[in-house]
């Protein structure tokens, strides 16, 4: 058996793993075995597995409404993050791009600051309570950055890497500092700005995964459609061209399907940072460079990690819940600092 296969399986057994545990720990605790049977009781066609056992109503109720929902959109939310991030470093040639690079979060988080400033305003709009005003907003907010920095960037038709980052990092910065603008005249809707800015996974429900995995499906299809012209591209755009790759076509393609990704994802979720930026350096560490196996790595490895993080946030300080944007960057960058030390010191 390959050490890519053994990976794979690896993550796979995490994955599930990570979401049993998930499952039971809670204001309400549950034992692997109680969630295991609540699981298999509500699938359809298990429940004879259980061989007349009953499930308790309210275990029914804490796994499939309240905590499996909130499990599954980190698990998207996170593979979103993970193989955006594998993505912009392989588009960008940048080994520090990740979705936050070109300005999307900034945007989703201006959009995010508006909404819940202005929620008395448009309250009213029931069009907008079927999707949630601040996830509507933050999307809305997401493309208008991504517009714009596209525009910044874009030069006589075609869109180079270091203009993207350059662009990404005005947009960025600009809204930010509307941001902080929108901070100083919040009032009381301030520490709600704050808190969704950290990021947080918290009444996450079905809908946000119905929303969420389409997009996830299409876009890892597209992507991982063009693995093999991320490896070429990876080795310079002159060596690319030469071998028939139309760079810039492909680099305009992905970095659309990537972002609009991302915008999705950071619009339900919030502001998560380092899960895009340290997980494909993982993977590549593990698997090496080639992108056919970096992308589905890196959205396994970035799921578990976000299911692992929100179940931290939840559970270490009681019933305090932390922002989970606050745990995977606690987590992340110490670990990114040791991935760069060593490949830093690797390199000399």
């Amino acid at each position: 058996m390959s050490k890519t296969v053994c990976y794979f399986i690896l993550l796979s057994l995490f994955i599930v793993l990570i979401i049993m545990i998930s499952a039971a720990l809670g204001a309400a605790q549950l034992s692997l075995a109680a969630v295991l049977k609540a699981l298999v009781g509500g699938l359809p066609g298990l429940k004879s597995l259980l061989h007349g056992e009953t499930v308790p109503l309210s275990h029914h109720l804490i796994v499939w409404d309240v905590r499996l929902p909130r499990i599954l959109v980190a698990l998207l939310v996170g593979a979103s993050l993970g193989m955006a991030g594998a993505v912009f470093q392989g588009l960008l040639l940048n080994p520090l791009a990740d979705p936050f690079t070109i300005g999307v979060s900034a945007g989703a988080a201006f959009g995010a600051t508006v909404a819940i400033i202005l929620q008395g305003v448009i309250v009213g709009l029931p069009l907008l309570h079927s999707f949630g005003i601040i996830p509507f907003f933050a999307f809305a907010g997401a493309l208008l950055s991504l517009f714009f920095v596209y525009f910044i960037a874009k030069s006589e038709g075609r869109l180079l890497p270091e203009s993207l980052i350059l662009a990404g990092v005005i947009v960025a910065s600009f809204l930010s500092a509307l941001i902080s603008f929108c901070k100083s005249i919040a009032g009381d809707n301030l520490s709600a700005i704050v808190f969704w800015i950290m990021g947080s996974l918290s009444g996450r429900l079905w809908q946000h995964v119905y929303i969420l995995l389409p997009y996830f499906i299409v876009c890892f299809i597209i992507m991982q459609a063009h693995a093999r012209h991320l490896n070429i591209i990876a080795m310079g755009d002159t060596t690319a061209m030469q071998l028939g790759v139309d760079v810039h076509q492909i680099r305009r393609r992905l970095l659309l399907f990537t972002s609009l990704l991302t915008a999705v994802a950071v619009s339900i979720s919030g502001v998560i940072g380092f899960v895009g930026l340290v997980v494909p350096h993982i993977n590549r560490l593990i698997l090496g460079p080639n992108h056919r196996t970096l992308i589905p790595a890196s959205a396994l490895l970035g799921g578990g990690i976000l299911i692992l993080s929100d179940t931290l946030a939840r559970t270490i300080a009681g019933s305090t819940e932390i922002p989970v944007g606050v745990v995977t960057a606690l987590l992340g960058a110490p670990f990114f600092c040791y991935i760069f030390k060593k490949k830093f010191n690797g390199s000399r």
